[in-house]
């Protein structure tokens, strides 16, 4: 039996009055144990007005930052994601401060979170696709969601947009990466479509 299509929502930037609206998302235990307190959507809201505060984070050049609220058809916030754009996606090897493999992809390494208010209807997986197809992150050539391996509904929302495991073994920050390499069209060197249907 197919999936139901996910619920169609829009991204829109990350701006200061959301704030308010996401902030309380971060008192759901849930959203603590997997993302952290209301500290998390601050510093989204920091970088997204400022500048970042790094060049290079584990072997990775910083490009630029991007956070956006996935509205639904009323315009309502049901979901934050954001992460940076990177030259490269690395491997990191936390005991020696080492990239231990690289991938030449500019690639995004984003996070997540939906509205507790509105889990299990199908908002993660259309807040996920929506990140794909935004045009602020056409030029990214690979996409990986770093999950806690606990959270198995975003792992699920995650394959259900089409994301494979990057790595099954937590990383030092406890996070397992799943990714989504864009395809692209033959002979060309510009990214072609997005997600599977």
């Amino acid at each position: 039996m197919a999936a139901d299509p996910p619920p169609p929502v829009r991204l829109v930037p990350f701006e200061p009055e959301q704030l308010l609206v996401v902030l309380p998302w971060f008192d759901h235990p849930e959203v603590q144990r997997h993302l952290g307190d209301r500290t998390w959507p601050e510093r989204e809201m920091a970088l997204r007005t400022g500048t970042p505060p790094f060049d290079e984070f584990r072997g990775r050049r910083v490009l630029r930052t991007h956070t956006f609220v996935a509205v639904d058809d009323d315009d309502r916030p049901v979901a934050q994601i954001g992460g940076d754009v990177y030259d490269r996606w690395t491997t990191w090897d936390p005991a020696t401060g080492r990239v231990t493999a690289t991938d030449l992809r500019r690639s995004m390494g984003a996070a997540y979170v939906v509205d507790p208010a509105r889990w299990g209807r199908g908002y993660g997986r259309a807040t996920i696709r929506a990140l794909v197809d935004a045009p602020d992150t056409a030029d990214v050539e690979l996409f990986v969601l770093g999950i806690d391996p606990a959270n198995t509904a975003s792992l699920r929302a995650a394959a259900a947009a089409g994301f494979t495991p990057l790595t099954t073994e937590p990383d030092a920050e406890d996070m397992v990466h799943v990714q989504l390499p864009r395809r692209r069209t033959p002979g060309t060197s510009s990214p072609a479509g997005t997600l599977p249907a």
